[in-house]
Formats: structure tokens, sequence, C-alpha cells
């Protein structure tokens, strides 16, 4: 399903689209060459299309639309582009909008039934809840919690890792989701241990941040975290990862980081990530900009 935008005068609202992909929903929108969102008129937008409110600013309200791959092949396709690419480059206003568009696209499209009693539910509340027309149950958004965590050895290298479906060359900082009963915290000291075979001092985990991120609905918690005081400071602790998950992990220092990322033998993750705000954090200076994700 792809998205777009309905105003109502004198309101705006953005375009947005998105697109299956490796059983995941990636968002995107329609912009100028500016890297601005572009805003489509009430009339544009059939009376049948589902809409959802984003919100309103300065006597304007914002809506998105989901419509069909004819609505975006007929609307500049060419200018339609993805969240992960263009959500760096937009404005604060645009891309809060973005964000909640996307994240309520990707939740409608996989949420369509009464969790209760299997019935089709019907958009309701401008977009934000789901209801059942047989047994009346309300269904909210659902976001699920993930941790995201810089994790340092005792010279302060930070431990990088490569999932099994990225590129080779390609390295992030370690994530995951946050299990049922489970603190954050708790899930940094876990995730660590299952990803990379490494103990994590569970004194040292410390909140940085968050950012929501809508593939498909994740709201990710950002920690930085040192490894346990039983490991020598005088080695470089052996990694363990599953193969399945994680194909490959590293420790690496600030200076072998940046000879790498400026050589092209790593890519990182792009600024609009949470991932490449705990790495700045940790480097101290901003990525090289050749390194983000190609």
């Amino acid at each position: 399903m792809l998205i777009c935008v309905k105003t109502v005068k004198p309101c705006r609202a953005p375009g947005l689209t998105r697109h299956h992909a490796l059983s995941r929903y990636t968002g995107g929108a329609l912009v100028t060459p500016d890297n601005e969102l572009t805003y489509l008129p009430t009339a544009a937008i059939t009376d049948s299309t589902p809409v959802a409110f984003l919100g309103c600013e300065l006597g304007a309200w914002y809506f998105c639309a989901f419509v069909d791959q004819d609505f975006v092949d007929q609307h500049d396709p060419e200018s339609w582009r993805h969240l992960r690419v263009i959500g760096a480059s937009l404005s604060a206003r645009d891309a809060g909008l973005m964000v909640a568009g996307v994240a309520l696209a990707n939740w409608h499209e996989t949420h369509t039934f009464c969790a209760r009693c299997g019935v089709h539910t019907s958009i309701t509340d401008a977009g934000w809840t789901r209801t059942c027309p047989a047994d009346k149950s309300v269904h909210f958004p659902r976001t699920d919690p993930a941790v995201i965590m810089l994790i340092t050895d005792h010279q302060d290298r930070a431990l990088f890792a490569r999932q099994v479906r990225w590129q080779p060359g390609w390295l992030s900082v370690l994530a995951g989701f946050v299990e049922a009963g489970e603190s954050a915290e708790a899930a940094v000291v876990r995730e660590i241990a299952e990803e990379a075979g490494v103990e994590v001092d569970p004194h040292s985990v410390q909140y940085l941040g968050s950012q929501p991120w809508p593939f498909p609905n994740s709201l990710m918690l950002g920690y930085q975290a040192r490894v346990s005081s039983k490991y020598s400071p005088d080695v470089r602790i052996d990694l363990t990862v599953d193969g399945e998950e994680i194909a490959h992990a590293q420790w690496l220092s600030r200076e072998e980081l940046l000879e790498a990322s400026r050589s092209g033998e790593i890519h990182l993750p792009p600024p609009v990530s949470i991932a490449h705000r705990l790495i700045v954090n940790w480097l101290g200076e901003p990525l090289p900009r050749e390194s983000a994700f190609r």
C-alpha cells in the first residue's frame, strides 16, 4: 500500500508512499528538488481513500492518505523518496509528519483484522485507531520497544557488527527488541551476550536518547555501556556471532574506524538513524560523508 496526502482548506499535508520489500515496509515521500515535502490539494484524493490526521501548525492541518500504485504513477513517480533516504534532509516538521505517516501506514497495513474475533476492522479516530464492528473493541497503533547500544571495551574501542542480510563492509552498533517483562537496560545486557558473546557491566548501561523507527513500528532506545570488569584490559575481547542474525563483529578504535570509513572499507549508518548519532557521540566528530550505507 502507498500513502499520499489529503488537505482541507486552509490546510496542507505531505504526500507519502511505501512499498513491500523483503517482508518489511519502508516509507517515502513526494518531495521537491530542494528536499521539501510536496503538499497536494484535497481534490487530488478521492472520497473513498482512507486518510489519517497528522497534526496542525499555524492554521495548517496535515493529513496523509493511503493510495495505490496508480496514484503514484500519475503524480510525478520519479520524485517519490523513501524515508530512509530523505529523512535526514527534511525539516524537523516534515520529518515528524513523514515518520508519523509511515508508522500509521505500516500499522494499518498489518492490523486490518480484529485480534479478538477476526472481523475486518475500520479506520476510526482520524486514522489513529481501528474499531471492530462486531465486538466494538478499539485497537491502537502498536509500538515495539527496541534497544540499540554502543558498547566499549577497556581501551574505549567500540563494538560494531554486520547483519547477515547486509552487504559486506556495512557495519553498525548492535540492537534488539525488548522482551516481555524485561527492562530496557536488561535487554542491552542480554542482546550483547546473545549477539556477540560479550558480558556487559550492567551498572555501566546509560540511556542517551530515543528515536521512532517506523520500519515497521519500533521505538529505538539508545544506550551506551562498557564490558564487564572480568575482562583483561590488555587484550581484545573475543567475539562470537551466531551466523544467522549477525554475520560478523569486531572492535574498532576511533582511528581504525575513521581510516576504514574514509578508504571505503566499511560503511556506517546514515545520519537519519539513531545508530549514526550513537557512533558520532562516541567518536567525538562527524563521520565522513562518504561512509554512509550505499
